[in-house]
């Protein structure tokens, strides 16, 4: 998938009034996503993504912490502090920007949820349809 249809597809289903606002949710989402995963898998997924969201992915991983773990809620949180958004936009352009991911990448994103905790694992398959 390139830049453009990706963003474009972030933008429609999480129904945000500008590719800048769907800039920002998906790097945001794309940045705790780092933070939370390993390195090597941070780099595989990265490498899936068109070079400039993939790049949201590797310039976190050199402050990967393997001792930092944290569930949906901090998620949100951090997603919505990034993207400067409130919890419920902030989650529902994440649940958007996984959707798209899922499109975009080839069993990447099984390996990604599978070091995740449950609540965050079923959060990344809410998809954009999803509650929050």
């Amino acid at each position: 998938m390139q830049h453009d249809a990706f963003i474009g597809q972030v933008q429609a289903r999480a129904r945000l009034d500008s590719r800048g606002s769907a800039e920002a949710f998906t790097r945001a989402t794309l940045e705790t996503v780092a933070e939370r995963i390993n390195p090597d898998l941070a780099d595989d997924l990265a490498a899936q993504l068109p070079q400039e969201i993939g790049e949201n992915v590797r310039r976190v991983t050199d402050q990967y912490d393997p001792t930092e773990r944290f569930g949906q809620d901090e998620f949100v949180d951090r997603v919505a502090a990034r993207a400067h958004a409130d919890r419920s936009q902030a989650s529902y352009a994440a649940r958007a920007v996984f959707e798209v991911l899922d499109e975009a990448t080839v069993n990447v994103m099984t390996k990604v949820r599978g070091g995740l905790p449950e609540d965050l694992r079923r959060f990344t398959l809410a998809g954009s349809r999803g509650g929050t």
